[in-house]
């Protein structure tokens, strides 16, 4: 390894090229900053070209072949649909490929300088680069740490990353389960479970030590409705204690209720847990504080214990989503350049391109009831609603949670088709404090799946047009 001899100076140096890191490189260079961008491989880091991309390549073409026996209900024909995979996988190169271009055009638009290597801090105010033999140092007044998370298997499980694979494993195999076992409990395992259930493998899941998914308890109800509908069998608090990988498949052992049982698929995905990526960068030996599970500390400012580095995204704690890596590196950006920005994570939106798919923002019932809050509850079900019976995506619903005293939007939870689309009116909603009388009063297109909002928000007070009035309980001496 050959070591430069001059330290070259820098204003500011992010540490990671994800969502996170370009946003801030590109907000700071917006500002007027000159920045430094360190990315050890592509731009966009594990989002961009193994997981949030890629993954909704999968779940966007299971959706287009669930979609298929609608069309025929339509009239529209045109013979055996059938998935070639390989297709499929060169496809989902192209696009990462050409949004991966399309982050470094803009790093080059904004004068980001971006270096490809291993960033570590030699000092508060130094960073080292290590890129095959070459050797940089670099003197900063400013860094972001925004080097994102990995994802680690339970004990008891294989490596080898052939038939237990991780999430940016999954999207990477060349022909479809025949029977894909799912372990795990969070949106990411709804989607594997979904989308492979639609591209024709038999899927089973297990709730790794859960009773049920984190979502509101009646979207848990819906997809326990789905389930039984799609034959996906679903084993809740489950524990697996090993797999033991063959040729042609696995079997999985595993606790539930108790009882030790095996299982054998031809493909296991784990969801498994994740850890930040710091422990190569040296933050401990300047004394970065984190917590005992080794995430960085951060203020409202993603200021860390040191005044001069900040760190986003999946190094700190929290939810670990690309949008809060997105909205906290903008805002360290903005605060490095003598802004006064808010991150505040309260009403984070939390989706999955499951099919179909969900959208929750705010508190759940449970959360809200817990808190000995008097709420309004209603359920708008798609099943009413004129566009989703156009398009036959009927299943699921529009739930609204207000507080019963001041009529305020607590929480806003939809799984149905237009979900995802529908988040940023919930998130909106809940972040202007809305009331009840503030969703009903705009005019809402119509044949639409919005007009189902509209109408989830009437039925607080009993007033949805297209729902059956409930009837009144007659009291008996």
């Amino acid at each position: 390894m050959v070591v430069g001899e001059v330290s070259q100076e820098r204003d500011l140096v992010i540490i990671g090229g994800g969502p996170g890191g370009y946003s801030a490189a590109i907000r700071a260079a917006q500002l007027g900053l000159t920045v430094t961008l360190v990315e050890r491989e592509a731009l966009g880091g594990v989002c961009l070209n193994k997981g949030c991309i890629p993954s909704k390549v999968f779940t966007y073409a299971a959706k287009k072949q669930w979609e298929m026996s609608h069309l025929q209900e339509l009239g529209l024909s045109a013979g055996e649909v059938t998935l070639n995979i390989g297709q499929l996988l060169s496809y989902k190169e192209k696009v990462t490929e050409q949004l991966r271009k399309g982050v470094e055009a803009l790093c080059k638009a904004n004068k980001v300088e971006v270096i490809q290597g291993k960033a570590g801090f030699i000092a508060e105010n130094r960073i080292g680069v290590e890129n095959g033999h070459q050797f940089d140092i670099y003197v900063c007044k400013q860094v972001i740490v925004a080097t994102g998370s990995s994802p680690i298997l339970p004990p008891g499980l294989p490596k080898s990353g052939k038939r237990v694979l991780l999430s940016h494993e999954m999207f990477t195999v060349t022909d479809v389960p025949e029977h894909l076992i799912v372990y795990g409990n969070d949106y990411i395992s709804l989607e594997v479970a979904t989308s492979f259930h639609a591209l024709g493998a038999r899927v089973t899941i297990l709730l790794e030590h859960a009773a049920d998914f984190p979502f509101d308890e009646s979207v848990n109800k819906e997809w326990d409705r789905l389930f039984k509908k799609k034959k996906i069998n679903v084993v809740k608090e489950a524990s697996i204690q090993s797999a033991e990988e063959m040729e042609r498949g696995v079997n999985v052992t595993f606790l539930a209720g108790g009882k030790e049982e095996i299982i054998s698929g031809s493909h296991v995905f784990v969801a498994g847990s994740r850890q930040p990526n710091v422990k190569e960068l040296g933050i401990d030996r300047i004394g970065v504080e984190q917590t005992d599970e080794g995430f960085i500390c951060v203020n409202g400012h993603m200021q860390t214990s040191i005044p001069s580095i900040y760190a986003i995204g999946d190094v700190t704690e929290g939810p670990l989503l690309a949008v809060k890596a997105i909205k906290q590196g903008k805002s360290a950006a903005e605060a490095i350049a003598g802004g006064n920005p808010e991150v505040d994570l309260t009403f984070l939106p939390v989706i999955a391109h499951t099919i179909p798919p969900i959208a929750s923002a705010g508190w759940t019932e449970q959360q809200a009831r817990e808190l000995g809050i008097d709420i309004r509850i209603s359920q708008f079900p798609l099943g009413s609603n004129g566009y989703a019976m156009i398009t036959g995506k009927k299943d699921g619903f529009i739930k609204v949670i207000s507080d019963a005293s001041n009529d305020i939007v607590l929480g806003i939870h939809m799984i149905g088709e237009g979900a995802i689309e529908l988040s940023s009116t919930f998130v909106q909603l809940l972040e202007m404090a809305a009331k009840e009388e503030d969703v009903k009063f705009p005019s809402y297109a119509h044949p639409s799946v919005n007009e189902g909002l509209l109408e989830a928000v009437e039925g607080l007070i009993g007033q949805s047009i297209h729902t059956v009035p409930k009837k009144e309980k007659i009291k008996t001496r």
